[in-house]
């Protein structure tokens, strides 16, 4: 799978690196001992961090001012990780979806940044990341059209299927996936970045029975 960061991001937000993560998977409807740990880090964040500390954390704060850089107001387009917090702090915990987005999700609250997991075989190669164009527009996973323009955008030669804030109906992780594409989304920069990604690695071979693992860090 190739995939490139596109200029007109790059030069909106300088800082902007990716870790993706590529591998044969298997996906469950559930699994308890990852609950457990789902459990014990949403725990950790409501004992941590206050609602009101959420858009101060570094790694928000940089999403939010990559959002205003492209053109997108952070305020109705949240991260996809500013949403799981707020969720947690709020009190409401999170969804149970499928093995591999509770894998997503947990890998997001714990490192503060926005991932997103892909169908492999539902896309195709090249994929960049860039800016969305005027007219942009996808139905997202459980939400109404998403107008993509001036958001970051993961696009195919069809066209945009995933953002940090919200993903397309076209990519998603379903009980036929076979094969994924895990990207971590950091805008605040490399730091910490290694070590997400052998986080992510770690429980997709525990909790998905990961194999053919593929990793790199895109600049």
């Amino acid at each position: 799978m190739q995939i490139a960061i596109e200029p007109d991001i790059k030069s909106a937000c300088p800082t902007l690196v990716l870790g993706i993560v590529t591998a044969a998977a298997r996906v469950n409807a559930d699994d308890g001992e990852l609950w457990t740990e789902i459990a014990a880090r949403t725990d950790d964040v409501r004992h941590s961090i206050s609602l009101d500390d959420v858009s101060g954390l570094a790694e928000i704060k940089a999403l939010r001012q990559a959002y205003r850089a492209c053109g997108k107001d952070p305020a109705r387009y949240r991260g996809s990780q500013e949403a799981l917090l707020r969720r947690i702090l709020k009190g409401s915990g999170l969804y149970k979806v499928n093995t591999l987005v509770d894998i997503n999700n947990l890998v997001s609250i714990e490192s503060r940044h926005s991932l997103g997991t892909y169908d492999l075989d539902r896309f195709a190669s090249p994929v960049t990341l860039r800016i969305g164009r005027a007219g942009e527009s996808y139905r997202g996973i459980g939400k109404d059209e998403l107008n993509l323009e001036g958001l970051p955008v993961y696009a195919d030669p069809q066209g945009p299927f995933g953002s940090p804030s919200s993903d397309s109906q076209r990519a998603m992780i379903t009980a036929e996936t076979r094969r994924i594409m895990m990207v971590v989304t950091a805008f605040s920069g490399p730091d910490g970045l290694s070590q997400t990604i052998d986080r992510a690695e770690a429980l997709l071979r525990r909790f998905a029975a990961a194999e053919a693992i593929e990793r790199e860090i895109v600049t």
